[in-house]
């Protein structure tokens, strides 16, 4: 019992799985070996379950639900564990973000979540249930935690915000005409907040645009610093500062390559103008 590993189901729902399973299996009086015996895997499979280094198949999950009469549970949540709400290493940044003192992003193609509008997070999530990317539930959890998270810089005092916006992000339009004119006339109205500052990365800096994907970099209470980058399929937060100082550079030389604030608001009053 000494080296038992203690779960955090809110990590991931892969970690989520993994403390259900472990719950249900002790509450039963069993040992791994015992569930082993009832399930045709290794308990060592079942160990890299529990503590979350493996991912729960479908015939794995169908086979839990077997040997501890869970009827199809255990199959329901290994499914959201396939095609997760919540990339993996995005719930532990959450909290970390909820404590910066400064935050620094680039997003690439839409509008950051921090600053999205009610009506263009609810069109961007909705295109996703359509495309069968997210289930209704999913998407209901997406739009819970992004509004969690512009809640936690109301803060005081508030982070320090730096943003770097590529020309993509007010160009692309999303939910039609009067969901872009709304959420770009919330962007203009966080540009002149005191603790944000917010840029245009234009398309005319080409190969001097320094970052080629969606970065949020974290400054801590006590100044140590972390990044959260992600794919369309996985997030990755690292803390390591041999990974987290290159991209603070990478972040530092695009600021000074980007439109200033002045000029960035400018150009987004004349997309917005466009849009009339």
């Amino acid at each position: 019992m000494a080296n038992r590993k203690k779960l955090n189901p809110d990590e991931s729902p892969r970690a989520a799985f993994g403390v259900r399973l472990r719950t249900l299996r002790e509450g039963r009086g069993w040992t791994q070996e015992d569930l082993s015996d009832r399930m045709g895997y290794s308990a060592t499979h079942i160990s890299g379950v529990e503590i979350g280094r493996r991912t729960p198949t479908p015939k794995f999950t169908a086979s839990a639900d077997k040997a501890l009469g869970t009827g199809e549970s255990l199959a329901r949540q290994g499914e959201a564990v396939l095609n997760p709400a919540i990339l993996d290493g995005f719930p532990q940044f959450v909290v970390q973000e909820g404590r910066a003192v400064e935050i620094r992003l680039f997003e690439l193609g839409a509008v950051p979540g921090l600053f999205q509008s009610s009506s263009y997070a609810a069109a961007i999530v909705g295109g996703a249930t359509q495309r069968g990317a997210i289930t209704e539930q999913q998407a209901t959890e997406r739009l819970a935690l992004l509004t969690k998270r512009q809640r936690s810089l109301e803060r005081t005092p508030p982070p320090q915000i730096y943003a770097v916006l590529d020309e993509s992000c007010i160009r692309q339009q999303v939910g039609g005409p009067g969901v872009m004119s709304e959420a770009l006339d919330r962007l203009v109205d966080i540009a002149r907040l005191p603790n944000t500052v917010l840029q245009v990365a234009p398309f005319s800096l080409g190969e001097r645009r320094s970052l080629n994907k969606p970065l949020t970099l974290a400054t801590l209470p006590d100044r140590s610093q972390i990044s959260y980058a992600e794919s369309a399929h996985s997030g990755q937060l690292q803390r390591d500062t041999r990974f987290v100082s290159p991209l603070m550079t990478a972040y530092h030389q695009l600021q000074a390559e980007a439109l200033s604030q002045a000029d960035s608001i400018a150009m987004i009053n004349q997309v917005r103008k466009g849009m009339s």
